[in-house]
């Protein structure tokens, strides 16, 4: 990591949800005013974790204002837009700009036939040119269907719309030209998306870290990348072998049994929901329970 990069620390935020699967909107105003606390400085609305794709148009809606009414400027909101064309992107986009999100989000969509390199790239450069917000590129590589081609990348994140990049691919290829694009656009942020790789990710340069279990492990990723930028690799290393462990114990085991569901009982024992209702209905199991109720425990 650059020791004079500024670490940009973001929550990929699960969304609380009330049993019959609306919003829940006393609880996103505690969830945002703890995020504020723990020193995160911008959070993602309605990605996989916060269940974007399940939510209905106005529910995501509902899910921003209340978040932006919490939030009241201290915290950079972007949100889920991604969808299976570019003008339901639009519309989405608009939604997002009027309940007060920051910045628009897009991934692969979930449905796209024809998935050629040209209509795919085509799709992210229409949507990011066509946003009346900052876009941000989710891009999960390999682990989609389809995705943008790693030669035409660059194209994508040279746009000027373009303002940020959450890299859960896992793919040296794809972080290289993320790093070459940012060399010549330093306004670009970088963010490792995926928790278990966090050294990784730093040690190659990205200075952001979203993650969706920032909410348990805010400390622990601040700590991590304070120790690298001491350059005491050693010790940064034995604290993110901690923090995995932390996850792993939330989530239910290394195989994250649990995932989302141990994730929200952990906020609902914290406090800040009400309920752990999902839309994936993972279980949660003694095990991840037990780990859950010792943990909240040790740092009453």
């Amino acid at each position: 990591m650059d020791l004079g990069q500024t670490l940009l620390l973001w929550s990929a935020l699960p969304t609380p949800l009330t049993p019959e699967r609306t919003v829940d909107v006393e609880s996103v105003g505690r969830l945002i005013r703890a995020t504020i606390e723990s020193g995160v400085t911008g959070v993602f609305l309605g990605g996989t974790c916060g269940e974007g794709p399940w939510l209905t148009d106005g529910e995501r809606a509902r899910l921003v204002e209340a978040a932006a009414a919490a939030a009241q400027g201290r915290l950079k909101l972007a949100a889920q837009v991604s969808d299976n064309s570019v003008p339901r992107v639009r519309d989405n986009v608009r939604r997002m700009a009027a309940a007060g999100a920051d910045i628009a989000i897009v991934a692969s969509p979930a449905t796209f036939l024809n998935a050629t390199p040209d209509r795919v790239v085509e799709f992210f450069v229409e949507a990011a040119q066509t946003s009346e917000l900052p876009v941000g590129i989710y891009d999960l590589g390999l682990l989609r269907p389809f995705s943008i081609p790693v030669e035409r990348l660059a194209e994508v994140y040279r746009l000027p719309t373009v303002c940020l990049v959450k890299d859960s691919s896992g793919e040296s290829a794809r972080r290289d030209v993320a790093l070459a694009v940012r060399r010549e656009r330093p306004e670009l942020m970088l963010f490792n998306g995926d928790e278990f790789r966090c050294l990784e990710y730093l040690e190659v340069g990205y200075p952001g870290m979203m993650f969706g279990g920032a909410i348990a492990i805010a400390p622990q990723m601040q700590r991590i990348a304070e120790l690298m930028q001491a350059g005491r690799g050693d010790d940064a290393r034995e604290a993110d072998a901690a923090m995995r462990e932390r996850l792993w114990g939330i989530y239910g085991g290394a195989a994250i049994t649990c995932w989302l569901t141990g994730l929200k009982h952990y906020l609902v024992r914290r406090g800040l929901f009400v309920s752990s209702t999902s839309f994936l209905d993972f279980p949660l199991t003694a095990e991840c329970r037990d780990y859950i109720e010792t943990l909240v425990k040790s740092t009453e």
